[in-house]
């Protein structure tokens, strides 16, 4: 797999320069088109008696200060990239928007959203990583993309870590230190086999892969993991997304929700 379409998504309400310039770095690395994408909803609920009137005019104000946003962006964004780049946007649900146009691209490249941004207005991770049938790369809040040198892979031998190692290949094969770490939940024995398959799989990929198993009762696993990449100076972490039902993973934690919100390394995502 390699990544000749990158797709950048865009907040309305944020610069384009942080986010556009992370993904430009990666689309000039990998030779790739870069696609920048803008949507938010101007839905508005209002209640009352005149609930109805007042929603409609102060949708119809949202949708033109949303308009004018998207127009500021795209300005913004082909300022930065060239004419060679791709733009698209549109008015809606910014989180099914952009997984409906992530088939036009190899990897979609978000960012963490503020905390208590406009639910309209901004992409819910979560969410995108199950529905966008493409792996989701959330940037670090220090807007660093990933070095090719060193990549830690959350494992777990499940079907989402699997298609991870695969959607990550384009960053696995340029790295000169490729950790895959796995938490030891029941079967120590079973643990060993399982890393030790990817492992040689990486290997015939002509990938530097190494293994480790860690102890589960090391504490929190997502504090674990991103503790092990810093440790070892990896600035990606790939992980699959939701190995359980959600419903279970936002009910009692979960190893892909904590790694959503940590935003001190980069990550991948894949469903």
């Amino acid at each position: 797999m390699i990544f000749n379409t990158i797709m950048v998504q865009l907040d309305v309400d944020s610069p384009a320069a942080p986010r556009t310039n992370y993904a430009l770095e990666l689309a000039r690395r990998f030779e790739a088109t870069l696609i920048g994408f803008a949507a938010a909803d101007s839905y508005v609920f209002v209640p009352g008696d005149d609930g109805g009137m007042a929603a409609a005019e102060i949708m119809r104000e949202r949708r033109i200060e949303i308009e004018d946003r998207l127009k500021v962006l795209k300005e913004e964004f082909l300022g930065l990239v060239g004419d060679d780049a791709i733009w698209r946007e549109e008015i809606g649900d910014p989180t099914r928007l952009l997984a409906l146009h992530a088939r036009a691209a190899d990897l979609v490249v978000t960012g963490t959203p503020v905390s208590g941004a406009d639910r309209h207005r901004v992409v819910d991770i979560g969410t995108l990583v199950l529905s966008a049938g493409r792996p989701v790369l959330i940037a670090a809040n220090r807007l660093v993309p990933p070095s090719p040198k060193k990549v830690l892979v959350a494992w777990k031998d499940i079907r989402e870590a699997r298609r991870a190692v695969t959607d990550a290949l384009p960053f696995l094969t340029g790295a000169q230190d490729v950790l895959v770490a796995t938490i030891e939940e029941q079967n120590q024995r079973d643990a060993r086999e399982s890393v030790s398959d990817v492992v040689r799989h990486m290997m015939r990929h002509g990938i530097k892969a190494r293994s480790e198993i860690l102890d589960s009762d090391r504490g929190d696993a997502c504090e674990t993991i991103v503790g092990l990449a810093h440790g070892m100076g990896a600035d990606l972490v790939v992980a699959g997304g939701y190995g359980h039902s959600r419903l279970r993973e936002w009910a009692f934690g979960g190893m892909t929700r904590s790694l959503l919100s940590n935003g001190s390394v980069n990550r991948l995502f894949s469903n």
